[in-house]
């Protein structure tokens, strides 16, 4: 049989031996890259944390929106962040070149998947650096029209009047017109009426000034004016334009429309609506087409 050779036990000054061993093989440098890595990474997670908290100061002293105060932090601790990684790798030498370049491949590949999201970023990033509107605002974009209440990176959030929550790209915001109704302070209200050709002008533009003048929120300045805008096929065609706030718009217009029907009736002063004069003509049957009208007078007597 085969006899294993007993265990040596290992003596302190065996152990020592090793150990000197390991230490002039290279190891010792290799652990002191390690933990030169290891520093790298934290101080510089550190500093990132500092660097951050700094430009989040100074974006908060500039007054820049909340979402995009967030944005840009996230983006430089990412950047700062890579930035540690790569330096610690290098510290424990460990070649980055290809490392950049797989890195450069795959953040191209994605972004060609993700350009429609990467696009509604920059959107966004645009809408808050910006501001065509901000939250509470009126406006018309895309096709929509309402209020807006949230304005995040990748979406916007429209409240219409009927109370419907829409999400918007920012993208398609961005590429669309927008129309900020609520952005002024004072906005004009143009109403056209009609009057019939048998009614005075004059008197048309009494009421309308008087109905407008007796309107608590219609404003005094600019002053309201009546102008006539056209002669149309049934009327006169007048533009009560007045001068309220934002605000006051829809009550004022309806209010308005309901003044000038009654004071229009009461005075006497019709509102037309669209006529259409048709005249009917008498035309022979299709088997007379082409009959003189002495023969069909002739034929008619006949037939009597």
């Amino acid at each position: 049989m085969m006899q294993v050779p007993p265990t040596v036990p290992a003596t302190p000054a065996k152990t020592l031996f090793d150990l000197q061993a390991w230490l002039s093989a290279g190891a010792a440098n290799k652990l002191l890259d390690l933990l030169a890595a290891l520093a790298i990474g934290i101080i510089g997670w550190w500093l990132a944390r500092r660097l951050i908290g700094v430009l989040d100061r100074v974006l908060l002293r500039f007054q820049v929106d909340d979402i995009l105060r967030s944005f840009l932090r996230n983006i430089a601790f990412a950047g700062l962040m890579v930035v540690i990684v790569i330096a610690a790798l290098q510290k424990l030498g460990i070649p980055t070149t290809s490392l950049l370049a797989a890195l450069g491949a795959a953040g191209l590949a994605i972004g060609l998947a993700l350009k429609d999201s990467l696009s509604n970023i920059a959107s966004g990033v645009m809408l808050i650096m910006l501001r065509p509107f901000k939250a509470g605002d009126s406006v018309r974009v895309a096709g929509q029209e309402g209020v807006i209440e949230q304005v995040r990176i990748f979406t916007t959030t429209l409240r219409t009047y009927q109370n419907e929550v829409i999400v918007l790209p920012n993208s398609e915001i961005t590429k669309a017109a927008i129309v900020n109704i609520t952005r002024r302070p004072l906005r004009r209200i143009d109403l056209a009426v009609g009057i019939g050709y048998d009614d005075r002008i004059d008197q048309a533009r009494e009421v309308l000034l008087e109905l407008a003048k007796n309107h608590p929120k219609v404003l005094k300045n600019p002053a309201t004016a009546v102008l006539v805008t056209g002669l149309g096929e049934s009327s006169v065609d007048l533009s009560l334009r007045v001068w309220v706030k934002s605000a006051d718009v829809i009550q004022t217009r309806s209010d308005l429309l309901e003044g000038i029907h009654r004071q229009f009736t009461d005075e006497g002063i019709s509102i037309p609506f669209p006529q259409r004069d048709l005249h009917v003509y008498h035309h022979p049957s299709p088997g007379k087409l082409g009959m003189l009208p002495d023969k069909l007078l002739e034929q008619a007597a006949s037939e009597q």
